[in-house]
């Protein structure tokens, strides 16, 4: 089978979905198989389970939305795709409340680091 005759499911079914990183293009030309099978991953816990799609999505703000990712693009697809969805103003903006949560464990894991190496000099 030839490159061209290959067909990418996934690829297409998000492309068509609108739930499409931009950069998964430059992806799809360097590796469309590669490409196919993360989609295919990503997708299981999209298609499948017993949360509701508009909860997926909050999720979804919470993960891109973190200090630890900060993906602008991401955030803005999930939060209209929550939207969509069902959700409220209200549930994504506690949604953003929660995730910044995330932020006090820089404190938490530096100040006892602090605490010590200031103890260390003082000796």
């Amino acid at each position: 089978m030839t490159e061209e005759q290959k067909t990418y499911p996934q690829t297409e079914a998000h492309q068509a979905k609108g739930d499409w990183n931009p950069i998964w293009s430059q992806l799809q030309d360097l590796d469309p198989e590669f490409l196919e099978a993360y989609l295919a991953f990503r997708s299981v816990p999209h298609r499948e389970g017993p949360l509701p799609q508009k909860y997926k999505e909050l999720i979804m703000i919470a993960i891109n939305a973190a200090t630890t990712h900060l993906y602008a693009p991401g955030v803005r697809r999930h939060m209209q795709n929550a939207l969509k969805a069902g959700a409220t103003q209200e549930e994504v903006l506690e949604t953003i409340q929660l995730t910044s949560v995330m932020g006090i464990h820089s404190c938490n894991l530096a100040i006892p680091i602090l605490m010590e190496e200031v103890a260390k000099f003082e000796e």
